[in-house]
């Protein structure tokens, strides 16, 4: 049974079958039914197999600006390496990002921005457009032109939004890292892409904390050659920083805006992925792929539109926060947040529960929020510390919830419709930094299933693949992409024979594109991803995709959260390193609790019952903290790592890598006593 269905109005009423409506306009079949149901399955088989037609088709419903219209879009045939020139989408056309997301009404509210303290700055579209034109102003006066490289070591505010859309307006390519980076993790992705211009702050708040920037930002800046100027936002002495000059001083204040007409596939933005095998890679995104794919996304899979208001939890090191900033170009109000995110209220909703980290739901109550976006590791929380916003918030102008960034278990679908909002599109998405969007998302037509995600997206030739390479559902393998789209990057920066591009998507899997997931496709024809490739468990020649486990061990109140990594052993069971391996689990547990042996035996009988003996963990241990990335995702691979006294990749770029010393200091003695043994 579904844990949500939408109903006839709200069906009739989406823009998904508006576009289904017009859809045989550009070729497509009659996929709209009279009550408001589309038929998906006919939509999204049309758009693979007349590529043309759909993008042509999404360009013309969503409006898109550009020079010469959507008539000559030529979409890819087969899957594989771009050309020099991309992938060949809408060759003769030439837009500008910026322009459209612009676009729109003069006096409407379009950005607004929150922090720990309460809600800050109101943007009209003209007030935004203003500060953009003077940001450009103050680049062309530096002579930044096509294709050099602005870089923000920014929170999630107004100026993060305003950088990049003056960025994009001169046609320069716009890069950018959170402030809870640490120094080397800055150097090593901005020193690789080269920016003329850095743009910072002076702090931000975290926990009720002011974190100082300065300090880091004259080393950043002192460590990069090419900065020419350095930007900073916030009060504070500049003198540490050379070539500095405060944000309201740059540019001219009665600036004209002006919009540098680029081609489709010109540099947009330079994100970074992980760096968990070496330096992070640099990927480049095109300004018309990301625009065309976000606001098929935003547009036709989340519903979002001009009488929207969107927020996503996100921070400007994380691909969700670019995903955000393009619901402009939906004609939506974007809602900023920089702080915690399970930070309480300012002042407390109940007063019987002050510290109740709550603040995220008061922004959505405040603003009237439509669209709400946060990491599964959010909702989890939430239940957890038994926050119940239906109960304490006016939640009813929410229409969908969005979670990413780690796999949304059964437990926080449930969660959602209990204790949030009964009458609510539960949209659980996974993409990822390569494609800068989604491969699976909602679908807000269909039903929602709890512990799945509800489809791929249109124009998205996604499947699951086995070891000899065939298309399976029931069971889990490859997550696969057959066919070119429009946001996949243009190349790596610095990779001039294309072999880093090669080796991260077509080296594996030839002729198509192994995403690196270990996915499912279900049934009722939705999707569970079971976690990463790299991360999958193997005991005994089993393949385990780690969220199975976290399903089951974080659906007991005591467990906050958990990770479950790969512990190498030789056959009689020691520690020793490439032999064979099996599981070992560490949680993290409320305050107050242990991990006594009842525990243990109820954690492991769950997962036994739930999943199976193979998913049995030999090693139960409590720790006091679990390394986890800056966007929220628990980093498997650095407590891998650690507790085999192995060098952990992308030290500085994990949001507490302090933690390490836990596991590192695990002796092999204790992990051999929290171990179960075979009878």
């Amino acid at each position: 049974m579904p844990l949500w269905s939408p109903g006839e109005e709200r069906r009739r009423s989406s823009k998904l079958f508006a576009f289904a409506r017009r859809a045989p306009e550009w070729g497509a079949p009659e996929t709209a039914g009279v009550d408001g149901s589309v038929d998906y399955a006919a939509l999204h088989a049309w758009s693979l197999t007349d590529a043309n037609g759909f993008w042509t088709a999404v360009w013309e419903f969503c409006g898109v600006i550009s020079s010469t219209g959507s008539e000559s879009v030529r979409a890819p045939e087969t899957m594989g390496l771009p050309s020099p020139e991309g992938p060949g989408w809408f060759p003769d056309t030439k837009l500008n990002f910026a322009e459209n997301l612009l676009k729109g009404p003069a006096d409407q509210a379009v950005l607004v921005s929150w922090d720990e303290k309460g809600r800050g700055v109101e943007l009209t579209r003209q007030d935004l457009r203003r500060a953009v034109a003077q940001f450009a102003d103050g680049l062309r006066g530096l002579g930044i032109e096509s294709g050099d490289r602005v870089a923000g070591f920014l929170p999630t505010i107004a100026e993060s939004v305003i950088a990049m859309l003056g960025a994009a307006s001169v046609g320069a390519v716009w890069t950018s890292c959170s402030p809870d980076f640490g120094t080397a993790a800055v150097l090593d992705r901005f020193g690789q892409t080269e920016p003329r211009l850095l743009v910072a702050a002076v702090a931000y708040s975290y926990k009720g904390k002011v974190i100082e920037c300065l300090p880091r930002i004259a080393e950043i800046a002192s460590r990069l050659p090419t900065v020419e100027r350095c930007v900073v936002a916030g009060e504070g002495p500049l003198d540490s920083i050379a070539n500095a000059v405060r944000w309201e001083d740059f540019g001219g204040k009665d600036s004209d805006l002006v919009f540098e007409p680029m081609p489709f596939q010109h540099p947009l933005a330079i994100l970074y992925s992980s760096g968990t095998t070496g330096l992070p890679k640099c990927i480049v995104h095109g300004a018309g792929g990301t625009l065309l794919q976000h606001l098929k996304e935003l547009v036709l899979h989340t519903d979002i539109g001009p009488n929207d208001r969107l927020f996503y939890y996100t921070t400007c090191g994380w691909m969700m926060w670019n995903w955000l900033v393009s619901g402009l170009a939906a004609g939506a109000t974007v809602v900023l947040y920089s702080g915690a995110p399970h930070a309480p209220s300012s002042p407390p909703k109940d007063p019987t529960r002050p510290d109740q980290p709550d603040m995220l739901w008061t922004v959505a109550e405040a603003e009237g929020l439509t669209g709400f976006g946060c990491s599964a590791k959010y909702l989890a929380l939430m239940e957890k510390e038994r926050v119940e916003p239906r109960k304490s918030h006016d939640l009813s102008r929410l229409r969908t919830v969005l979670s990413t960034g780690s796999p949304l278990p059964p437990q926080s679908f449930e969660y959602v419709y209990r204790d949030v909002k009964e009458d609510v599109h539960l949209a659980s998405i996974s993409g990822g930094t390569d494609l800068i969007s989604c491969f699976v998302l909602g679908i807000p037509t269909r039903p929602v299933y709890s512990g799945e995600i509800q489809g791929p997206g249109l124009g998205m030739a996604v499947e699951v693949q086995g070891p000899s390479g065939e298309r399976v559902t029931g069971v889990a393998g490859e997550l696969v992409c057959t066919k070119p789209f429009p946001s996949m990057p243009l190349y790596f920066w610095d990779d001039p024979d294309q072999s880093r591009y090669r080796a991260a998507y077509f080296e594996a899997i030839p002729g198509v594109w192994r995403h690196g997931d270990w996915a499912e496709e279900t049934a009722s024809r939705g999707w569970v991803i079971h976690g990463r490739s790299d991360a999958t468990l193997n005991p005994g020649g089993v393949r385990i995709g780690t969220a199975e486990i976290y399903r089951q061990v974080e659906a007991f109140d005591e467990i906050l959260e958990s990770v479950a990594v790969a512990r190498e052993v030789a056959t009689d069971g020691t520690h020793v390193s490439g032999v064979d391996t099996e599981i070992a689990l560490f949680v993290r547990l409320r305050p107050g609790e242990i991990l006594d042996d009842q525990l243990t035996d109820r954690v492991r009988a769950r997962i036994r019952r739930e999943a199976s003996p193979h998913h049995v963990p030999k090693t139960v241990v409590q720790v006091d903290d679990i390394p986890r990335t800056v966007s929220g995702k628990v980093s498997e691979i650095a407590v891998r790592e650690a507790i085999h006294g192995r060098p952990v990749p992308n030290h500085d770029a994990l949001a507490n890598p302090e933690c390490l010393g836990i596991f590192r200091g695990l002796r092999t003695s204790r992990l051999e006593r929290n171990r179960l043994e075979e009878s």
